[in-house]
This record gives structure tokens, sequence and C-alpha cells, in this order.
């Protein structure tokens, strides 16, 4: 548990909570507030009757203005603490830094406060696999507690039971990096890739490459910090000066100069002072676990043996690798059919991944949702090299409508404006092979229709579940 003076931080404070949202974070930032002392107001745009499944939560006693917020509620309280969906853009955070307000959220508190070295992961794709993989990995040596995403409990949640582990590893999102700068606590840093996301609050790739970035930002030259070779914007990162020791993974191979571990001849090599000796056998690996998730397992045992976990440990753990729900999860298998949920496949790049591994003639593909300002024309590539047009399910939605317009070659009794008739129509033509797989990936995030994209696949799985006796009787 933090020290008391640094607990003290918030007592007696009049606290603002913008946004509290319905998916936990900022119910667990509002009980940890009150728990340290903290007078809270919580203000969300939502009104009382839709934040109720939030608010029955809450541990103490709170003010709350809700239905909207007011310039009276930021010039009325001393520290503001931001919900992820408030962008650091927004008017009124603006006043609040104008007029000097401490302004906060969940991460800059955790990092501030947090007793235990933190190795934090981020990246577009594979953090939450990674993050996963690689807290199992350091339980090889370390008693090591994952915090900060939608699969475990929010960082608020956690901070107050740390002392009882040696290590956190934290997954970090970007706009939880917005606000990373002076006093916030430095950690080891995995970036695991980057690639086009969340355009509509950062507007290009080059401002949303800059927000993980803050990640590295207060590292130190003994710090480290492990960089996809392999991807394109390895070197906007580069360009930026870490500070920290770099080191590099690659799913093919490196350059002489540089550290790190390559994949190849189903091996891992460690090279270092341009020599390479194989620390790792994956033999299979890629066969059970597909193409995206060998990257997710260069970045995660990298950076578990710059922690000190022997790669003797590392290799016997790769037997026990938990499977993330959401993440390519197969949530049903028989002889003749495989039920694919990768409702996490927010992005078309997430997309493109489910789609390399499973797209085949007897696939049937369900996908579509929100769109947030991103580019499907790559994704349509490789939905039509490796889906056929009628196996498409689409859907509807603003994502959806792009989507569309890049295939080119979908019929509209193939857009369904509820899940349920997705899953129904996409049952009904997987049946009809002998032997098929139905892959529910998205590639879009699901604010239309759902909470957010674990809602969504906790639908998934409960319609299949109502929908088992119909299509097992086949």
């Amino acid at each position: 548990m933090p020290k008391d003076t640094d607990k003290n931080l918030f007592k007696g404070k009049k606290v603002l909570v913008f946004g509290l949202g319905l998916l936990g974070g900022g119910v667990a930032t509002t009980n940890w507030l009150l728990k340290h002392g903290a007078k809270v107001t919580i203000t969300d745009l939502k009104n009382k009757k839709q934040l109720a499944p939030s608010l029955k939560k809450i541990k103490g006693r709170v003010a709350l203005k809700l239905g909207g917020h007011s310039e009276k509620d930021i010039r009325e309280n001393e520290i503001i603490v931001l919900n992820p969906d408030v962008s650091p853009k927004n008017p009124l955070v603006k006043l609040a830094r104008k007029l000097g307000k401490q302004i906060e959220n969940e991460a800059t508190i955790f990092y501030k406060l947090c007793p235990k070295p933190i190795v934090a992961v981020t990246g577009t794709r594979g953090k939450t696999t990674t993050a996963n993989w690689l807290a199992h990995f350091l339980n090889a040596r370390y008693k090591t507690i994952v915090s900060g995403n939608s699969y475990v409990e929010p960082m608020l949640k956690t901070l107050d039971k740390v002392n009882k582990f040696s290590v956190v590893v934290n997954e970090l999102p970007s706009y939880h990096l917005e606000l990373f700068s002076g006093g916030v606590k430095a950690p080891e840093v995995v970036i695991t890739n980057i690639f086009q996301d969340h355009l509509n609050r950062h507007g290009t790739i080059e401002n949303y490459t800059r927000a993980k970035a803050n990640v590295f930002k207060n590292q130190s030259a003994e710090q480290n910090l492990v960089l996809n070779y392999d991807n394109k914007w390895t070197p906007f990162l580069l360009k930026l000066k870490p500070k920290a020791k770099t080191w590099f993974f690659s799913s093919s191979s490196l350059p002489k100069r540089a550290v790190g571990i390559f994949y190849k001849n189903e091996a891992i090599y460690l090279q270092t002072d341009g020599l390479a000796k194989k620390v790792l056998k994956v033999r299979g690996f890629t066969d059970k676990w597909g193409e995206h998730n060998l990257q997710n397992l260069l970045a995660a045992s990298l950076m578990a043996h710059i922690c000190g976990v022997p790669w003797l440990k590392i290799r016997q753990k790769i037997k026990t690798l938990p499977q993330v729900p959401f993440r390519q999860e197969v949530i049903y298998k028989d002889k003749k059919i495989r039920i694919i949920n990768d409702t996490s496949a927010t992005s078309p790049d997430g997309g493109i991944a489910a789609l390399k591994r499973f797209g085949s003639p007897h696939c049937v593909l369900i996908a579509g949702g929100t769109d947030g300002r991103l580019d499907y024309s790559e994704w349509a590539k490789m939905a039509r090299r490796r889906i056929k047009p009628e196996n498409i399910i689409l859907l509807a939605g603003s994502a959806t409508e792009k989507m569309l317009k890049c295939l080119g070659r979908v019929d509209e009794s193939q857009i369904f404006d509820t899940l349920r008739g997705c899953v129904k129509a996409g049952l009904a033509k997987a049946c009809k092979y002998p032997k098929s797989i139905l892959l529910f990936s998205p590639a879009a995030k699901s604010f239309e229709k759902f909470k957010n994209e674990f809602d969504r696949g906790k639908q998934f799985n409960a319609l299949i579940r109502k929908e088992k006796k119909k299509w097992t009787q086949r």
C-alpha cells in the first residue's frame, strides 16, 4: 500500500471525477478516492438511471452532478480526475488547466503512488496478451500482478494490494498516457506495435504514436525499452530519442547492430554484440497460436529475460501459456465446427490478423461496428482474399458502411441490425459445410450497440449458447 504521506495527497481534498462510465474504471477510481478521504463529486453526461449499474457499486457518499458538465464543478474542485473517455482537449479540461487545477487520471495516480517496480505494456495490437504472458513468465521468479485493462481489475482497484507482490505488469492504452509527464514514475516498457487506431481521439497516427511514446518519456539510461523491429512506426519512436537501453524483437531477423531477439526456423535467438545464440525452441507455436501471437511471445519473453527470468524457465512456461479471453478465443469446437470469439479486434489490423489465421473457403466471418476514423481498404482486400463473399456477415454500424464501400460484393441480405441476426445467419451458413469456422472478428469498435467490446463478446457467447441445441443437432 502507498505510504501514509502519499495517501494523504487526497485526504480532505475536493475531487471531481469527470466521467463515471459503465466499465468499472470510474467506480474503482471513485471508491479508491473515497477510501483515502477525498470529498468526491461525480459528473457525467449520462443520467442517474443510465448510470445505475455503476452508482450502486460506489462505497460511500458522493455528490452527483449528472446529465452534463459545468464550469462551476471545475471551479469548485481542487483535483480533476478524468475518465478515459474525456479528452484533455475538452474545453472544461482546458479551463481546469488554465485555473491551475491538479489534473489526473487513474494511470497517473497509480504510477505516482505504486511502491513496486512496474513493467508497462502498450501498443495497438497484442498488449493484453503480451501483458498476461509477460506476467506468466515473470511468475517463474517473482510474485506478479497484472493491472490496467478490462480483462483484469482496473488500476486503482489493485493499488492498495500491490505490496503483496514483487512486480506489477501494467497495460496502458493511449488515452491513459496523454497525461504522463513530470512526477509520473518511469516503468520498464514494452511497445508491441503501432497501427492506425483511435484516430477519432488523436486526429492523426503521428499524434497517436506520440501519446504512446509518453510511456518512455521519463525513463533513465538504466532502464529498458522493448520495441518491435518489424513495425513501420518504430523509426518514428526512435526519432523521439528514448533515453533507456533499447532492445528489439523481430519475427524474421535483426541487423547485426541491434540487440534483442528474433525468430528463425521455429527457434528464438538472442543477439548481443552482433552474435546470435539460440535460446528457445518453439516448434509448432505458430500452428497453435497464430503468427500474430509469435510477436506477442517475442515481446513478453524478451522483457522477462531482461527482468532476470532464465531462458530455461521461460521455455518451461511456454507450455502453459494462458488463453486470454476474447482474443481469437476458441469458445466451441467439435468435429464439424470451430467458433472463434475475437471481439477484441477493434481495428482493421486486428481483423486482418484473425483473417490471416482463420480465413478459408469454409470460414464464415461476422464483422462490423463503430467507425473510429479508420481505413478499411487493406482489411477489405484480406477479407476478399480469405472469405467467400456470401460468407461475410456484417453488423450494421458506421464502420460497416466503410467496409461495404471497400468490399463492394456483399448482398444487403447479409447485413443485420442485431448481433443475434448475425449469429443466426452465420451459424446457418457454417452448418452447410462438413467442416467449418465461424469467426467473430468485428475489426471495429462497438459503441453504437454495446457498452464496449467485452460486453459485445459476452453477448456473442450468450447467443452461441442459446443457439447451441439448434446447430449441434444438425
